[in-house]
């Protein structure tokens, strides 16, 4: 992913199988869905600071599942980087990174993991649900120029009634109920601030379909 250079002050970035309980599916089917995030950083002092971000997520999915039958949906975040700096400002690094998405309409949330990413930090990413929002949080830290990637997320879910479709996406509509979040620590003259992001799709895209029959 790379970020696009519009942050003009400070700088920041972030940006399977499934085991069936029973009944047969429809084969999975993997697709790449490219994003861009609208993003605003809020520093200690001064106005906040919009920026974009250019992302994408590999999504798998079965196309069709019987009612009531178990499935998986994997979302995998593509492929990041972290400028060095931006702007003339060092990016020393970024953490406390969260990804959400809410349980797709349709569908009850039977389980939820994480599997895979690299170059994520010495922190313990972790997946926990709150409502019908299931939240990635890596801690980080992750340094300015560094690429990564983040964890799939794995849903495991249960299909609702025949006739309906699943749709998998990410969560947040705006700066204030954000899909993505995470701080930038960012060193100006002798001290190091954080600037904390908040960031939406925008569009929200669908990144997968499954038809329930």
């Amino acid at each position: 992913m790379r970020l696009a250079p519009t942050l003009k002050r400070l700088p920041m970035a972030l940006a399977a199988g499934a085991a069936l309980v029973g009944i047969a599916v429809a084969p999975a089917s993997a697709a790449t869905t490219p994003l861009s995030f609208a993003c605003q950083a809020t520093p200690p002092v001064g106005g906040a600071q919009t920026f974009e971000v250019a992302s994408g997520v590999d999504a798998t999915a079965p196309a069709s599942v019987a009612a009531g039958s178990t499935f998986r949906v994997s979302l995998a975040p593509t492929t990041m980087t972290v400028p060095g700096s931006v702007s003339g400002y060092k990016v020393k690094n970024i953490g406390s990174i969260k990804l959400s998405m809410p349980v797709p309409a349709n569908s009850t949330l039977v389980g939820q993991s994480l599997s895979g990413g690299s170059g994520i930090g010495s922190g313990t990413p972790s997946v926990a649900v709150s409502g019908s929002t299931v939240t990635m949080t890596v801690p980080g830290p992750i340094n300015g120029g560094a690429t990564f990637t983040l964890p799939t997320v794995n849903l495991d879910l249960k299909a609702g009634a025949a006739g309906t479709s699943i749709q998998a996406r990410l969560a947040g509509s705006s700066y204030a109920s954000p899909g993505l979040t995470f701080t930038a620590k960012v060193p100006i003259l002798f001290v190091t601030v954080n600037v904390p992001t908040a960031c939406y799709p925008s569009p929200n895209p669908v990144l997968s379909t499954t038809a329930v029959s």
